[in-house]
């Protein structure tokens, strides 16, 4: 009996800095893909998607999925952006309220600010984004996102 809990107290010591180094990576890849938006650089934040993706969001078409949907969402973002005169945009993503790290999946939901410039004058508006994400191998990639408004 003391050996069974032994073991599950030792198991738990070791599982428990492995979800956090697990949630940290997590993390990274959502903080990449912000990176590359906050820079104009679609090719950066393309990287941190799986080929496989769906993603959510408030203007049309809507929603993107399948094969390269981040590239198409990034497309149609820009055009939505160019037409509605947004300039300068940024998104801020701050402390998550909820990681879940479950083997070669996570979920991520946290927070967010996204800003602009519309014809000039500043806009802010504040969010929610909820991420999914896959690992294959050693790399973390988003599998979904969805932003809504607060």
């Amino acid at each position: 009996m003391h050996k069974l809990f032994i073991a599950l107290v030792v198991s738990g010591l070791v599982a428990g800095p492995a979800a956090a180094t697990d949630k940290t990576v997590v993390m990274s890849v959502v903080h990449q893909w912000v990176d590359g938006f906050n820079k104009g650089d679609m090719k950066s934040m393309g990287e941190t998607c799986a080929d496989q993706t769906s993603i959510i969001d408030d203007f049309a078409p809507h929603e993107w999925h399948g094969a390269g949907a981040c590239s198409k969402w990034s497309n149609d973002f820009q055009a939505y952006a160019q037409a509605g005169e947004m300039t300068d945009p940024a998104v801020t993503v701050a402390k998550p309220w909820h990681i879940d790290v479950t083997a070669d999946r996570a979920y991520v939901v946290a927070p967010t600010t996204f800003s602009f410039k519309q014809k000039g004058k500043p806009v802010m508006e504040r969010g929610i984004v909820t991420m999914t994400l896959q690992k294959n191998g050693a790399v973390w990639r988003i599998t979904g996102w969805a932003w809504a408004d607060r």
